[in-house]
């Protein structure tokens, strides 16, 4: 059943990518919403008492964490394609705007106007399962950049505003996160020091001879997958602000990525579009049955399905399916081979 869920996926994500990317590349919308209004420069950012202050609970804000995470590792990732668009990190913004997208930021508990139209869109939702468990893909890689150093050494701290609710759940400093959560910092730290150590190690300026994009890419996924492992279980009792099968599909979602990431995929820009081009457009509601959502495309249909029946396997083995995928992904041929496998789904 593990092996015959695995086909499926891979069969019903090449069918769905095609037309669902040619639309979003026709359209133009490729980057995340609001993408030119995000604070480019950490001193864009408010500066009070000596200390750069961020509102990771504003989609602006939280998406110009990320902003200065891509301008600054710019230079490492020049050999793979112009305008930055071959830099890994762009599958984190463009991730965290599809789900400010389709309304997955916003209050689902409709207690407040948090992130709806009629009340403060920019709003991030301490209730929304996905926004918390976006903050660990987001300011933890963010910190850990900043103790790896690599925006250099800044004039000010930085500091990370609490959420209204939930405040013991988060971290909001170097110095608070590596206290309190030292082994996912390390993770995230040990990327961007690679980065990091490649310029050390460069012949000239301008080449960043010892960098090797999968030795980049494996690190990257162990810190994504790392930051889903400890957010997973802290935020569990958030799910039930979302209907049933929302709820199953942020958690067919998280366990996908960890079969993703045992192939270094990459998570360049138009690679990462390509893939969320199946991902649902909206919210699933309370009424909402798979393989029949009138309102998705046959092929959305499909993959959540699919993502379904892989997460039942894998739970039904006892994450033994994981386990054989991680092995056969443990050589560089086999990861080529599960990487065009993937491929094969986003191309277009």
């Amino acid at each position: 059943f593990g092996i015959h869920a695995l086909l499926i996926v891979t069969v019903t994500l090449s069918q769905a990518t095609a037309t669902a990317s040619s639309e979003k590349y026709a359209t133009g919308d490729v980057y995340p919403p609001l993408w030119d209004l995000a604070p480019e420069n950490l001193l864009d950012f408010l500066v009070k008492d000596n200390k750069i202050v961020i509102n990771a609970w504003n989609y602006q804000e939280r998406l110009g964490v990320y902003k200065n995470l891509l301008s600054s590792s710019a230079k490492y990732f020049t050999a793979f394609g112009s305008q930055n668009f071959g830099n890994i990190l762009w599958g984190l913004p463009l991730q965290h705007g599809w789900q400010f997208r389709t309304g997955r930021l916003a209050d689902p508990s409709s207690v407040s106007s948090c992130g709806y139209k009629d009340g403060d869109l920019l709003c991030i939702s301490v209730r929304s399962w996905w926004s918390c468990m976006n903050y660990y893909l987001a300011i933890i890689p963010f910190l850990g950049a900043v103790e790896a150093g690599l925006f250099g050494r800044l004039p000010y701290e930085i500091e990370i505003l609490p959420p209204e609710e939930r405040r013991a759940d988060f971290c909001y400093s170097v110095a608070d996160c590596r206290s309190r959560i030292p082994k996912l910092m390390d993770e995230w730290k040990a990327y961007f020091e690679y980065l990091l150590s490649s310029e050390h190690k460069a012949v000239s300026p301008e080449t960043f001879s010892s960098f090797k994009l999968d030795d980049a890419l494996r690190l990257m996924w162990r810190a994504h997958v790392a930051s889903i492992a400890y957010a997973l279980p802290k935020f569990q009792d958030s799910l039930k602000y979302l209907s049933h099968p929302e709820a199953n599909f942020g958690e067919d979602w998280a366990n996908a990525v960890d079969f993703i990431a045992a192939t270094h995929f990459s998570t360049d820009f138009q690679t990462t579009n390509n893939f969320q081009a199946f991902l649902p457009q909206r919210m699933l509601a309370e009424g909402d049955v798979l393989p029949s959502i009138s309102d998705f495309s046959p092929q959305q249909n499909k993959v959540l399905l699919s993502l379904r029946a892989l997460h039942k396997a894998n739970q039904l083995t006892g994450g033994l399916l994981l386990k054989l995928w991680q092995k056969a992904m443990s050589t560089e041929a086999g990861r080529k081979i599960g990487r065009k496998m993937i491929e094969d789904l986003v191309s277009s």
